[in-house]
C-alpha cells in the first residue's frame, strides 16, 4: 500500500505534495527512467542521439526568434515527439487500477478549500 504522499507506486512512483498555490507532482522516478532510456539510446546509437539533441536545440533557438507557429517550432516539436516515442513511451506515465483513485483522492484533499484564519482586531493579543 502507499502512503498519502505517494498515491501511485508503480510502474512509476508519483509523489504529491501541497504547495502554497496548488500541488506539486514529483515524477522523479519517471524522469529517471527517461534519462536511463536516453543513456541506453546514446550507448546504442553513439553520436546519433547527440546530433539529434543538438538539432533540437538549434530548432528551439530558431523557434524562439521566429515564433511558436514557425516551421522551426513545428519541426522541433515533431523531433521531440519522435525522441519521446523512442525513449519514454511518448511521455505518458501510466497509472493503473486503484492507484487512479488514490491519485484522485490525494489531489482532492490537497486542493480542497481551506478556511483562512480571521485577522485579529487592532490591539487583540
Amino acid at each position: 500500500m502507499s502512503d498519502d504522499r505517494t498515491p501511485v507506486t508503480g510502474p512509476f512512483r508519483i509523489h504529491v505534495d501541497a504547495t502554497p498555490t496548488g500541488v506539486g507532482l514529483d515524477v522523479t522516478h519517471y524522469l529517471t527512467a527517461v534519462i536511463l532510456g536516453l543513456a541506453q539510446t546514446a550507448d546504442e546509437e553513439g553520436d546519433g542521439l547527440l546530433d539529434d539533441l543538438r538539432n533540437i536545440a538549434e530548432l528551439a533557438r530558431s523557434a524562439a526568434h521566429q515564433g511558436s507557429d514557425s516551421h522551426a517550432a513545428h519541426e522541433r516539436d515533431e523531433r521531440v515527439a519522435d525522441l519521446l516515442a523512442e525513449v519514454a513511451d511518448d511521455g505518458v506515465i501510466p497509472v493503473y487500477g486503484a492507484q487512479v483513485g488514490r491519485l484522485r483522492d490525494r489531489l482532492a484533499v490537497l486542493t480542497a478549500p481551506r478556511s483562512v484564519p480571521g485577522q485579529r482586531e487592532a490591539g487583540a493579543a
